[in-house]
């Protein structure tokens, strides 16, 4: 009797045993209750497998996406080829690339849906459309068209419509912008071509059906956020934007040389249509209206789904300000539907639990970010005003503290600083001196004294002491000595407490009082070792530099400190980070100019070594050694700040000197031809060169 074909193995057993399991107990997986309004049924919700309300329970299943279709080996092997050439993007010129664009459309006629799905041709897509034109980009949103739904929720067909989306935003302004024409000009095979606006809002009522489940779709819920940018007319471009739209692990799809068509992004704000406008709102309130306080609290928890609730968020506030903050149907209000907020009620324990949650929290700063100022204040009081001192200790919810200490006023800042200052030295332990550094800045802002914070670190460290203070601070502790300088980069990129430390003692030393001389003592006890070390070091180094440019600092204090490198000016100019300093040396001595020269006269005896390194040749041209080795005057008159007369005066400041200006060279040679005109007037009489009285001898002699 033939045996059953099974794999052998205690893993495969105890894998088959899990998955008979699992297949019987898949009906009784464990589901979110809430109850609805009436407060009577209790509804099923599974967030977690479906990420949808039930209220969406008739729209089609987001597992259900139909199959497009594969390419065969011929079709696969070419469409490679184009991206390879798309990627090297060596065309000869703009014709030549605009006849390969146009052979790849035509190769790809009736087979885009099958290219977007495709893991090795949807990169191919995305170039073409990066370097697409206007007409093109909308013959391929209609091919796209109907299909929307089925293809923003597939791993790969979901960057294509990003791509797509991003790159078509430009042309709703630039159609916006343009000469209006009578009727729309056909294209090549003879239809007409609709607008780009009339296109987007097609897809938006492509989706509207589809929102619920959309939001918390792994792939889909990018490109929603993708579109509600552009419905919003926000920028396209800027880290901010970048990171709420796309995850860190996001590949990039670039083309050699950016060859993108003229349709690229437009910085700043765009110009968007009032239907667009329309559009958004008609989304928003479709996204929320089967969503009752229950779902979106559960939501905002989720980490698909808080992302798209913080620009549905973001965009609320931005649209409708203070009236729709109290609207009961704005997402806000659902939200925290308690007014006036109080302890112990419902919306209270939920922003607790926000407050912790590595997700949640994000939610939470950009409502304290772009709330209306009346919502805040009351967030403010209720829940965040006498625990300042308890959050700021804990590592999630000190995040949302940053962002409320940027918009407080001045008497609720003061009382901030009250609070905050006992927990300096234990912030500075654990290494979260970004908290302190906003601090201090909103202090500045907010014309609040910083004399607290100057006691509170005092009594957390041995101000007598330079090396403790630094050491605290994790700046310059020379921990990466003698490592290659690829293993220190990578060693001090991962070290953010050196950089977060080095931010914050450059906000101590921008700040004038107390703060200031803080730092100012502890660096004018340190030997010229310590300066040295200093200079090198990747994080300390701006500590340095910003010391020596400070508005407002004094003359002998810079003396001071630039005094302790004379001798390893060389040393210091050819090494990658500490040059920087170098350069900084000319804004410092700036009323010292005798401590310029000796620097200058130290880079020349080293002019080979510099000659010979990139940081080296950086800081000869800074400190304008060509011109002080052979026209030392000229480099003293700038040096000093004084124009010179005759020649001299024709030079100004590098980077605003006159391209018109004769030359040194071009003067004598003026001089020269006026002396010749007028027989040798600036020379004495009867005389001349040698070189014209041989000639004329000779001339003579011939006749």
């Amino acid at each position: 009797m033939p045996r059953e074909l099974k794999k052998r193995g205690r893993r495969e057993e105890k894998k088959r045993k899990r998955e008979e399991y699992e297949h019987e107990h898949e009906q009784e997986a464990p589901v979110k209750q809430y109850r609805n309004d009436d407060g009577d049924n209790e509804i099923k919700l599974d967030i977690e497998e479906y990420g949808q309300p039930p209220e969406y329970d008739g729209a089609p299943n987001p597992k259900e996406i139909p199959f497009y279709g594969l390419l065969d080996e011929e079709e696969q092997g070419y469409f490679k080829r184009a991206d390879t050439l798309l990627e090297l993007n060596q065309f000869a010129d703009a014709e030549e690339r605009s006849l390969f664009l146009a052979n790849v459309y035509r190769e790809a006629n009736g087979k885009e849906l099958k290219v977007a799905n495709s893991q090795s041709c949807s990169r191919l897509m995305e170039r073409l459309m990066r370097m697409s034109s206007p007409d093109q980009l909308k013959t391929l949103f209609q091919k796209f068209s109907g299909h929307f739904s089925n293809l923003v929720q597939h791993r790969f067909a979901s960057h294509c419509c990003e791509t797509l989306f991003l790159q078509s935003a430009p042309i709703v302004t630039q159609e916006l912008t343009a000469p209006l024409e009578e009727k729309p000009q056909p294209n090549d095979s003879g239809d007409v071509i609709p607008s780009m606006e009339s296109l987007f809002l097609s897809t938006v009522k492509e989706l509207e059906g589809n929102l619920g489940y959309l939001i918390t779709d792994n792939f889909a819920s990018h490109t929603l956020r993708v579109l509600l940018v552009v419905l919003s007319g926000r920028p396209l471009s800027g880290a901010a934007i970048t990171s709420l739209l796309q995850s860190k692990k996001k590949e990039t799809v670039d083309i050699t040389a950016a060859a993108t068509a003229s349709t690229g992004e437009v910085p700043g704000s765009r110009t968007v249509p009032e239907s667009f406008t329309i559009a958004l709102d008609d989304v928003i309130s479709r996204t929320i209206a089967g969503l009752n306080t229950t779902y979106l609290q559960a939501l905002a928890t989720h980490p698909t789904g808080n992302p798209v609730l913080q620009l549905l968020l973001e965009l609320e506030f931005a649209g409708s300000g203070k009236s729709k903050a109290r609207d009961d149907v704005s997402i806000f209000r659902r939200l925290i539907p308690d007014d006036p907020l109080v302890g112990g009620t419902n919306s209270a324990s939920f922003i607790k639990g926000l407050l912790y949650d590595p997700v949640g929290s994000r939610l939470l700063e950009t409502v304290v970010q772009y709330a209306p100022g009346k919502q805040l204040k009351a967030l403010y009081k209720a829940m965040f005003r006498e625990s300042l001192s308890t959050l700021v200790k804990n590592d999630i919810a000190s995040y949302v503290v940053i962002r409320i200490l940027e918009r407080l006023s001045h008497n609720d800042l003061q009382h901030a600083v009250t609070q905050i200052c006992p927990q300096l030295p234990l912030l500075i332990e654990r290494s979260r001196t970004s908290i302190i550094k906003v601090l201090i800045e909103r202090c500045q802002v907010r014309q609040v004294g910083t004399e607290p914070i100057a006691d509170a670190m005092k009594a957390g460290c041995d101000v007598s002491d330079p090396r403790a203070f630094f050491s605290m601070l994790k700046i310059g502790s020379g921990e990466t000595e003698g490592m290659s300088e690829e293993r220190k980069s990578r060693i001090e990129a991962q070290d953010s407490g050196r950089l977060h430390g080095s931010l914050m003692v450059q906000a101590m030393v921008n700040v004038p009082g107390p703060l200031r001389d803080l730092v100012m003592s502890n660096i004018l006890a340190m030997s010229g070792s310590s300066f040295l070390a200093m200079a090198r070091d990747r994080a300390a180094t701006h500590v340095l530099q910003a010391v020596l440019t400070c508005e407002g600092q004094t003359k002998p204090v810079r003396r001071k400190i630039v005094q302790q490198f004379i001798g390893h000016i060389e040393e210091l100019a050819l090494d990658p980070i500490a040059s920087h300093v170098v350069d900084t040396f000319w804004q410092a001595t700036e009323d010292t100019f005798f401590v310029r020269e000796t620097i200058a006269e130290e880079l020349q005896r080293s002019e080979t070594a510099l000659r010979d390194s990139f940081s080296g040749r950086a800081v000869w041209r800074n400190w304008r050694m060509d011109l002080f080795k052979r026209r030392r005057v000229d480099w003293i008159a700038e040096a000093k700040g004084v124009p010179q007369k005759g020649e001299a005066s024709n030079w100004k400041v590098r980077g605003t000197e006159d391209r018109t200006a004769k030359s040194a060279i071009e003067l004598a040679r003026e001089r020269f031809a006026a002396a010749k005109a007028g027989k040798g007037v600036t020379g004495r009489p009867g005389m001349g060169t040698g070189v014209n009285v041989t000639r004329h001898s000779r001339v003579s002699a011939k006749t």
